[in-house]
């Protein structure tokens, strides 16, 4: 197992309760751009958030990823394989899949030995899509402690690949044909706590404490708290969606 993939696992449970959901528009416009709907492939799939919806328009849904326990903990569609597998490394056979996502992940592996691992199952025509966000829109005073969290307190403790998120991907060129997507956004309603647990499955928020033997969130947690207000009462959260996509030829 990766060190990435380790940390992840150490969290599977907080993983899956809180990380967003995607919008259903985007899984439409997905589905809209496939000629065949026999079988997707879910890579570094986590927790399953786009494996479930997957599953509603697809035959089959392949749902890989490095950690165990992610698999274990997460929630997948009935008809969903799970498989422990090296997204540059896949068990499958040539030009098997009509579909290939990649959800808030493809910074920890975008080299030429795993787009070839995409060009090798794609299907001709098949689809690749990867997105990523960064950091969720709430208000003024709570964005500006996550961004203190995420660019000061934590920022020595992000591996390398986090800063292709920062970037929006915009530092990933995928040696497909690409295919422009529509806008996309992430709205959720989450109370303090949610937007807490969320936090602590940060790979640096996990690093920073395993390293230093502190939560760094516990700094912070007070100046939330009084910028939340009643931390009960829910508040809007968006956050934006970086998608890139091509087809292979």
């Amino acid at each position: 197992m990766t060190e990435v993939a380790s940390l992840f696992g150490e969290r599977a449970g907080a993983y899956a309760e809180f990380r967003p959901d995607y919008p259903t528009e985007l899984f439409d416009w997905l589905t809209a751009n496939c000629a065949e709907h026999q079988r997707a492939l879910d890579i570094a799939c986590g927790s399953g958030q786009a494996s479930v919806p997957l599953g509603a328009r697809f035959a089959e849904v392949l749902s890989c990823d490095t950690s165990l326990p992610l698999l274990s903990a997460g929630h997948f569609p009935p008809r969903a394989q799970r498989i422990v597998c090296d997204a540059r490394q896949l068990p499958l056979t040539d030009d098997c899949l009509d579909l290939i996502v990649v959800a808030q992940a493809l910074h920890w592996f975008a080299g030429s030995d795993f787009f070839s691992e995409v060009s090798r199952t794609l299907r001709p025509g098949g689809l690749f899509c990867a997105w990523c966000y960064g950091l969720a829109q709430i208000s003024p005073r709570i964005d500006e402690l996550t961004t203190y969290l995420h660019s000061s307190l934590v920022a020595a403790y992000w591996p390398s690949g986090r800063a292709s998120v920062d970037l929006g991907y915009s530092d990933i060129v995928l040696p497909l044909p690409p295919l422009p997507a529509p806008p996309q956004q992430i709205r959720l309603s989450w109370s303090l706590s949610q937007l807490l647990g969320y936090l602590g499955t940060w790979s640096a928020v996990r690093t920073c404490e395993k390293l230093t033997g502190c939560n760094p969130l516990e700094s912070l947690r007070a100046e939330l708290t009084s910028a939340w207000g009643d931390a009960e009462q829910p508040r809007d959260i968006c956050w934006k969606l970086h998608v890139i996509a091509g087809r292979n030829q």
